[in-house]
């Protein structure tokens, strides 16, 4: 449920997100096609071109991932299903991010990646219109996760389509000039799917319509709006590419047992490879909790909130919060460099879950508090996270960097999937006061393993500032 920018590369802008790069073993099988190569003269006109397809791509590539892991949660609670098994088969769709570098070289030598795009946003659009028109069947849970499942895999397909498109259809200068523009309309597909999508379910239940109908009709027409940007897209996306016939008889196996081989040779891999999986060892079981918190009763220990309440506040104060912290902490490590805040930066992603706790006990009825409590508690997300995206590239460096980076990708999706998992069965065991508390001691590994890793302290910095 978050995720967080770092304004210091644009290769590490939302990879937990999608808007990592593709990160394949092999060379880019889709070439520039010579005979529409941009030349220097024609710089401006790309880049006026790229306007018509750059900021809809990538609030395409926001809504599927949003709507796999984080209106999941919201619409299986509103169903009824328990805790327990909302986070196992919700945490489980983060297999794909996790293992997407396995075929990330298969999107690069079958078709174009444009071919690659277009394909996966049909099969979103089909994947959303699966879930309205099961929301309302007596098996809806068995054939929505179905639906889920299939979003999940082409949305992280398409991550890699998109990144690919993205990086050799734009010069290095225009990559750079578009890395804000991507990110922003990235954040605007975060709120519509999160926020808007969420709210639009939880005024039609607020208006008597029965749960299962209201989140019918939201997926209807979410389903439609992607089907008419995936239209848009067959005509606006430029044709710039090629097959490389040379590179797809490459021996793709070779490479790739080449690529995680010295992946895994890299001095101080081991503790690498523990700060990857540990780092957000309890935010990983915060983020499937907190939104059910907001929704349970009060009764059972919830805050009782709304659809509405619950698309209201994560759609608005906290992705603005969660850009701000990311942000932020981008500007703190370009002044003074990794080695300086990582360890702060741990803090700041860990401590302010603590206003779970004090909402857990104190159980607010005024939704500002609410909003407040998670405003800071993403803010810190936002401003923790930034030092992760930044280790990512550090671990990175060297040969195979792109593939390598994607390995980085598919631990941190590993991170994230495996203790969220089992957090509903541990909620349902403790209860939401005494799990909060347990959040906040299941940060002890990531202060560990954020004391223990090895990192240049000068990382990021810009040479230019003083230390």
């Amino acid at each position: 449920m978050k995720h967080s920018p770092t304004s210091t590369d644009p290769s590490a802008e939302d990879a937990e997100s999608g808007l990592s790069n593709s990160g394949t073993a092999t060379n880019d099988a889709d070439t520039l096609d010579p005979s529409q190569s941009p030349a220097a003269s024609d710089g401006d006109q790309k880049t006026t071109s790229a306007w018509s397809w750059v900021p809809s791509l990538y609030f395409a590539e926001a809504v599927p991932f949003e709507l796999v892991m984080t209106v999941s949660v919201i619409f299986y609670k509103g169903m009824g299903v328990s805790n327990t098994d909302i986070t196992l088969y919700t945490g489980l769709l983060y297999l794909p991010w996790m293992i997407k570098p396995i075929w990330s070289p298969l999107v690069d030598v079958l078709w174009t990646k444009r071919a690659w795009i277009l394909a996966m946003q049909l099969a979103i659009a089909a994947g959303m219109l699966g879930i309205a028109l099961c929301a309302t069947n007596e098996l809806f849970f068995v054939l929505t996760l179905s639906f889920f499942w299939l979003l999940a895999i082409a949305s992280a397909t398409h991550d890699i389509a998109a990144d690919g498109f993205y990086m050799i259809g734009m010069s290095a200068h225009q990559q750079a000039f578009f890395v804000g523009i991507r990110s922003s309309f990235y954040r605007l597909g975060i709120i519509a799917s999160r926020g808007l999508l969420v709210m639009l379910a939880g005024m039609m239940i607020d208006s008597a319509l029965p749960t299962g109908t209201a989140w019918s009709w939201t997926f209807m027409l979410a389903a439609a709006v992607f089907a008419v940007i995936a239209a848009y897209h067959a005509v606006m996306l430029p044709r710039r590419e090629k097959l490389a016939k040379e590179d797809s008889d490459r021996d793709l196996a070779s490479e790739i047992v080449s690529t995680v081989t010295t992946f895994f040779q890299k001095p101080g891999i081991v503790m690498g490879l523990a700060y990857l999986l540990l780092y957000r060892f309890a935010e990983a079981q915060l983020a499937k909790i907190a939104p059910l918190f907001m929704l349970d009763d009060r009764s059972a220990g919830g805050l009782g909130l709304t659809e509405t309440d619950t698309g209201f506040i994560y759609g608005t104060a906290g992705v603005l919060m969660l850009v701000l912290g990311g942000i932020l902490g981008g500007l703190a490590i370009a002044r003074h460099g990794l080695g300086k805040w990582i360890f702060w930066m741990a803090v700041a992603i860990n401590l302010p879950n603590a206003v779970y706790i004090v909402m857990a006990y104190t159980m607010p009825t005024q939704i500002w508090v609410v909003t407040a409590g998670v405003a800071i508690e993403q803010f810190g997300y936002g401003f923790g996270f930034a030092g992760y995206m930044l280790y990512m590239l550090y671990l990175s460096q060297g040969s195979h960097q792109t593939a390598h980076f994607a390995i980085c990708t598919g631990l941190m999706a590993a991170g994230m999937m495996l203790p969220g998992m089992y957090s509903g069965a541990i909620q349902e065991w403790l209860g939401y006061q005494w799990f909060f508390v347990w959040v906040i001691i299941a940060t002890i590994p990531s202060f560990i393993v954020t004391w223990l890793v090895k990192i240049d302290p000068d990382f990021g910095r810009n040479k230019g500032e003083p230390g």
